[in-house]
């Protein structure tokens, strides 16, 4: 793992552009990239996400290209780029517990869609950006394997929401909202501002 700033985590996704593209159009897709939680500690990243945000929002990428196919959403992994909050240690639908996410990482993860989605021209819709739980259901209309999250009665279930008491399956519809913010009213690029 190493620790990364928003400019270098801009240039790393400019780097691997040409190659996710690639990879997503041999699918018949755009680019995605998929939000997630890691299950776990804030402090404690995993390999399996190509970006881990730790509680206080320092962001650590576990691969020096982000076009390398990691493990981070079923059948979605080519041309694709896996983002996870270092959270929800024991977390449970009624209760995200002792490690839910911070205002930090929701921030943070807000900042990291619109790099990522202003290297690798995206727009920050729901059809590109999703959560987990949001892919693991198909809510994109596509359909690479059958519904396996929340609507469905399955487990993954990754930042339906952020906070006890939210509307269930707002946490996308945040994160988006925040990074469209960042993209309007930070033109020449939020990692310049930061």
């Amino acid at each position: 793992m190493r620790e990364v700033t928003l400019r270098e985590l801009k240039q790393m996704a400019l780097d691997a552009k040409w190659q996710l593209w690639q990879d997503a159009q041999s699918y018949g897709r755009d680019v995605k990239v998929y939000l997630h939680w890691s299950a776990g500690r804030y402090e404690s990243p995993s390999e399996h996400y190509h970006i881990n945000i730790f509680g206080d929002g320092r962001i650590f990428v576990s691969t020096e290209d982000l076009s390398e196919i990691l493990s981070h959403t079923y059948c979605r992994n080519t041309g694709s780029v896996g983002v996870t909050m270092c959270a929800c240690y024991n977390a449970t639908s009624n209760n995200l517990g002792d490690y839910a996410p911070t205002e930090a990482q929701i921030e943070q993860m807000a900042k990291v869609v619109t790099v990522l989605a202003d290297a690798l021209d995206l727009t920050i819709d729901e059809f590109r950006i999703l959560t987990h739980a949001e892919a693991a259901d198909n809510l994109d209309d596509i359909w690479p394997h059958e519904p396996y999250g929340p609507s469905n009665g399955c487990e993954r279930w990754d930042l339906a929401i952020l906070h006890n008491g939210d509307e269930w399956m707002s946490g996308g519809d945040i994160i988006r909202g925040k990074a469209n913010w960042y993209r309007e009213n930070y033109p020449d690029g939020v990692e310049n501002h930061v």
